[in-house]
């Protein structure tokens, strides 16, 4: 483990400099990135699932699909939109008339197909992707980033445009090696101090604060230094491996409302639990 957790020495320097974070407004949703190093981690499930687990608090939620190169959020909740972000985006339709309700009851922004134009950070996509933001985030309590994976420019100034990170990795090598490249990108670029870890698949109880405690030393030893500021890594829960998930996207369904009592549901109830715990109350 010790292997795995060292600080790669080719960690890629992040394209998007300058980003500043979203300040918390009172009177606004909070506004919570879920993201990842790699690929292939369940991200999207996560956000997903933990999007029908805070509804079932009473919480408005709504989904952004902000993968805007590789988007399947679409695929996971069985949707098919007539209308998409890239329809808001060319002036094809209405914001109003893209958001669409999920099978658990959230509200959806579908990316769509055709985004791949947008998957280079311009001018355009920054106030695009700002103005959908502004113009929605009053409507929930929680909007739902789920962005792309990797540290490209979209990825950092998606994530850069909400109060909380949330990253999503399992137990491998190579997902915990570019999570580390993730938070320290975060930390540098966008100056965070806190950022919040699930692990997804994980194999046995304990494993995520194991490997939390981890990477918070090496964090510690390297990111800490050069930035000259303290980061804290904050685990938020374990999703344990269950053959309940696969079979769950296989069919296209929310795994909370599939098998609710299995496992991983358990877990991703638990993890709605303690993401409610940090939502700020609102004003109005």
């Amino acid at each position: 483990m010790n292997d795995v957790l060292s600080p790669p020495t080719n960690t890629p320097s992040a394209t998007a400099h300058g980003h500043v974070v979203r300040p918390r407004s009172p009177s606004g949703a909070h506004i919570i990135a879920v993201t990842s190093g790699k690929g292939g981690v369940g991200k999207t499930f996560v956000s997903a699932n933990l999007a029908a687990a805070l509804t079932r608090h009473g919480l408005r939620v709504l989904v952004l699909d902000a993968d805007l190169g590789l988007a399947n959020l679409d695929v996971v909740l069985n949707l098919y939109p007539k209308v998409t972000l890239h329809d808001v985006f060319i002036g094809k339709a209405t914001l109003e008339e893209a958001v669409v309700t999920a099978p658990g009851g959230f509200h959806v922004l579908l990316a769509g197909s055709g985004m791949v134009e947008y998957s280079r950070l311009t001018p355009e996509v920054r106030n695009q992707l700002i103005h959908v933001i502004d113009k929605l985030a009053p409507n929930y309590d929680v909007v739902l980033l789920d962005t792309g994976a990797g540290i490209s420019d979209v990825v950092l100034f998606s994530v850069s445009l909400a109060h909380e990170v949330l990253i999503v990795a399992t137990p491998e090598p190579t997902s915990l090696t570019d999570a580390y490249a993730a938070i320290k990108v975060l930390a540098t670029q966008q100056k965070r101090h806190n950022m919040r870890l699930v692990i997804n698949q994980a194999a046995r109880p304990g494993d995520g604060r194991a490997i939390t405690g981890q990477l918070q030393q090496v964090l510690n030893r390297f990111v800490n230094t050069e930035s000259g500021m303290p980061l804290r890594l904050i685990h938020m829960g374990d999703i344990p491996a269950d053959k309940a998930v696969r079979e769950a996207v296989m069919r296209r369904q929310l795994l909370l409302q599939s098998m609710p009592g299995c496992a991983a549901s358990l877990a991703i109830a638990q993890l709605a639990n303690r993401v409610k715990g940090i939502l700020v109350p609102r004003s109005d």
